[in-house]
This record gives structure tokens, C-alpha cells and sequence, in this order.
């Protein structure tokens, strides 16, 4: 079975900040990391190999030439293989115009039976490539999939995810499944696994390779301009009261009286 994944490096949001001029992510500084669901991919990918012998797992990114430490790292917790499609005609790029590039370097790979990705990166939170990879490729697809029930010959049925409890999905292969954390838990990467990781070479491919044209990647094949990105004012500090609870409750129903908001 041939297993491709979609992973994206991020920059580590627990520290992210944003230049108060500029109104842009502050990066210099700021370790990035695989992104967090697209390890639960990775993980789903590495237990399906696991499972059918002679299967493969191949993952492929996005990004600037620095993303290849990442690929390093799915490489050393299991992957087979690792392709990067980076050129500065990529740059820029929304969910529309990476979604295209992504399906174009998967179509260039070639070959699959399952696309796992993440459900959503943490430094954008749209939840949108994963689903536009499925539409570019023409192939069917199950959003936040939170468990794995059964691979059969030409489908595998799935949970998927929902507010209130979950479905029960059979989708046919090849297609694209989107993974949240509750799937399962990623595992370390193991030190033989990082040496065999350094000794691997990771393809890298531009515009050129999969033969797109600029107009159709990056800046120019972007439709959503963000404005302006910026931290929320912090509130107010609160007020603690004291007292008993009756003190309490009457103290509260007069500053609400006060403000109007009774």
C-alpha cells in the first residue's frame, strides 16, 4: 500500500508574537515544529504500514528549505520517504494556491492509496487544505477522522468526529482523510530512526519540477488578502468580592444595577 502524508512545519504558537506596527507574526526566534495533527497523520500512516507488509509512507510539505528538518524528524519516526516542494514563487500562497501546489507534487509522486493530513495547521487554524488537496485531486474525502475502524481492499471505514458523539464513514480508496489528536498518539522518533533519517536524501522539487506555472501558485494565485493581523486588547482586571454570600450576591446586584445590566 502506498501511503502519502501532508505535513506542515509551524512556528511553536505557545510563544508567537506579533509585531505591533506591522500587524505580522513575529518569527525571528521562534523554534518551529511539526504541526501538531499532522503528526496524528504521520502516526495513522506508520500504524497502517505497520499493519499491511510491504506498504510505504511517503510525506511531502511546503515550505522554505529550512522545513527539511521536519521532514527530518517524520523520517526518523518512520517515513519511507520525504519531498518538499519550495521555491520563492510559492511564497505568499493562501489554502487555495498551497492546495494546489500540494496536489501537484502528490500528482508528480504518483501511486497512492491513502492521503492522510492533519486536520488543521495551528498557525492558520482553517481546517481548508486538506479538503481543497481532495478537490484538486479528485478524490473522495473524511474530515476529522478521530478513529480508524477497518482497511478493506478498496475502502476503509472510519469515525468521524462531530460535536455531539461521531459517524461511521466508508469511503472508497484512494482518498484523503483528516486526522484530530484524539485519534491516536504520535510516537517518538528513536535514535536509530534519526541516523537512518540523516543518511536519506529529501527530494526537493520547485515550480519548475512539477511543471506549474506561477500564476497558478503562491502570491498570485491567492485570493484571500489578510488585512492585518493583531493581539486582542486585554480585559479588564475583575474584582474579587468578599464577604458572606449573602454580602456577596447583594454587593453584585448593585454594580450590575450600576452599569445598567439589570
Amino acid at each position: 500500500m502506498k501511503i502519502i502524508v501532508c505535513a506542515k512545519q509551524v512556528p511553536d504558537t505557545n510563544i508567537i508574537k506579533i509585531d505591533p506596527v506591522k500587524g505580522t507574526l513575529i518569527r525571528d526566534g521562534v523554534p518551529s515544529i511539526l504541526n501538531p495533527d499532522d503528526a496524528n497523520a504521520l502516526e495513522a500512516a506508520l500504524e497502517l504500514k505497520e499493519q499491511v507488509p510491504g506498504s510505504t509512507v511517503s510525506v511531502v510539505s511546503m515550505g522554505p528549505p529550512q522545513a527539511c528538518a521536519m521532514l527530518r524528524e517524520c523520517m526518523a519516526m518512520g517515513a519511507d520517504n520525504a519531498y518538499l516542494l519550495s521555491s520563492r514563487a510559492f511564497g505568499g500562497a493562501d489554502t487555495c494556491a498551497t492546495s494546489t501546489t500540494i496536489a501537484t507534487g502528490i500528482k508528480k509522486i504518483g501511486d497512492y492509496d491513502i492521503i492522510f493530513a492533519g486536520r488543521q495547521a495551528i498557525d492558520g487554524d482553517t481546517a481548508q487544505v486538506g479538503p481543497q488537496v481532495a478537490l484538486r485531486l479528485g478524490l473522495p474525502e473524511v474530515t476529522y477522522v478521530q478513529k480508524i475502524r477497518e482497511f478493506k481492499e478498496h475502502s476503509v471505514v472510519v469515525e468521524r468526529q462531530m460535536e455531539d458523539g461521531y459517524e461511521v464513514v466508508e469511503v472508497t480508496t484512494p482518498c484523503v482523510l483528516t486526522c484530530v489528536k484524539e485519534l491516536n498518539t504520535p510516537r517518538y522518533m528513536s535514535i536509530g530512526g534519526i541516523e537512518e533519517a540523516y543518511n536519506k536524501e529529501i527530494t526537493i522539487w520547485d515550480e519548475h519540477d512539477v511543471q506549474l506555472d506561477p500564476s497558478e501558485c503562491g502570491l498570485q494565485a491567492s485570493p484571500t488578502q489578510v488585512m492585518r493581523s493583531f493581539t486582542p486588547a486585554p480585559k479588564g482586571k475583575g474584582e474579587m468580592l468578599s464577604g458572606t454570600v449573602a454580602e456577596m450576591a447583594a454587593t453584585l446586584v448593585k454594580k450590575l444595577d450600576e452599569k445598567h445590566a439589570l
